[in-house]
């Protein structure tokens, strides 16, 4: 057993020193591309200012003889483009595949000072987070790279589910975790073909009205994936890491991808995957504070002061409880600020149009 200690060492010589603490930086919206797809490669420089999170794809839906050239491509992507405050992420193929091992050989020593998270797919305990830092250590420590590489974990088995605390607080690299629900529904036997959102068939009856008339009874479509992420969310947040809801398959659907979103949102989540750019606008509205709600935060905030006690504010009381939940509404939103100037101004109006009618 290593000691505690030792936790925040390099874990190779001339690695750069672990970091402390998750950075947070806006990851509202983790926009998925195949490197392979020239067309798709050629729209970075129009996609990257208006997402967040720039992920080159290399795992699933891109297929076995495109491999090569999907990693080939995003090197090449990373090298021609500055995508100025846009994080670069990548999904590398799973860890039981023959190309995981050459995405990391490749895409650290060639790009790894302009890459920012690897995800890692099907995680299923610390052991894949554990393999995966020692690799990243030695192959920063042979390109010179002067900060760590961070890891982002997949949730998509029901061992990794049964493990998530224990990938959670694998490694100072962990930066988050995402819920796969697709591979998750096969890995439990789930009898849904979606990928994400909700199924017609997962709900709750209403008690009959008069047993002795057949009534219509009202139903409510339930979520399928509450306890899923609510656990990943309890997880990533003892650990001082971000949780994410994963990919919404069906694009035409905006309404339910939105319905999803905002839910992983209220739960916890920072941000989710856009497979599609209709689903970019969606993910930038969800996981941003409304406007109303930041100015209300706000002044929850001055009216307390020190934060101890309790005052009235508009008939509704407000304690040291309610004005740490706003306090995490506050700080998001100026996270986002500075990162959307468009967002800044709708958060000062707002506060300015409260205060004038007050």
């Amino acid at each position: 057993m290593r000691s505690a200690k030792d936790f925040f060492r390099p874990l190779a010589v001339g690695a750069p020193a672990p970091v402390r603490e998750v950075p947070f930086r806006p990851s509202r919206m983790i926009h998925f591309f195949d490197p392979s797809n020239e067309k798709m490669a050629a729209k970075v420089p129009t996609i990257a200012p208006t997402v967040d999170v720039l992920l080159g794809n290399l795992e699933d839906a891109v297929s076995a003889d495109r491999k090569e050239a999907a990693r080939a491509g995003l090197v090449a992507t990373a090298k021609a483009h500055d995508l100025g405050g846009t994080q670069l992420w990548t999904r590398i193929n799973s860890l039981d595949s023959p190309w995981a091992l050459d995405d990391l050989l490749t895409l650290v020593t060639e790009i790894g000072h302009k890459l920012d998270v690897v995800m890692v797919p099907k995680v299923e305990g610390a052991e894949d987070i554990h393999y995966v830092d020692r690799l990243l250590a030695q192959l920063e420590a042979k390109a010179g790279i002067g900060r760590p590489i961070l890891v982002h974990a997949i949730l998509e088995t029901a061992t990794g589910v049964a493990n998530v605390e224990e990938i959670a607080g694998s490694s100072p690299r962990m930066q988050g975790i995402s819920l796969g629900p697709a591979d998750l529904a096969a890995s439990r036997r789930m009898k849904t073909t979606r990928v994400g959102g909700g199924h017609p068939g997962y709900l709750v009856r209403e008690d009959p009205k008069d047993p002795d008339l057949e009534l219509p009874r009202l139903t409510f479509q339930q979520d399928l994936w509450h306890y899923t992420i609510a656990r990943m969310v309890d997880a990533c947040a003892a650990h001082g890491i971000l949780p994410y809801y994963g990919p919404f398959g069906d694009i035409k659907d905006t309404t339910a991808c939105e319905d999803q979103f905002r839910n992983a949102f209220l739960l916890g989540c920072v941000g989710a995957w856009s497979l599609h750019p209709v689903q970019i606008d969606i993910a930038r509205r969800v996981f941003s504070p409304a406007p109303a709600d930041v100015a209300w935060a706000r002044r929850v905030i001055d009216a307390m002061g020190d934060g101890t006690g309790a005052v009235m504010i508009d008939g509704k009381m407000q304690d040291d409880a309610t004005v740490k939940q706003c306090r995490v509404v506050v700080e998001l939103a100026e996270a986002l600020a500075d990162r959307d100037p468009e967002l800044a101004q709708a958060y000062e109006a707002a506060f300015k149009e409260q205060e004038q009618n007050r």
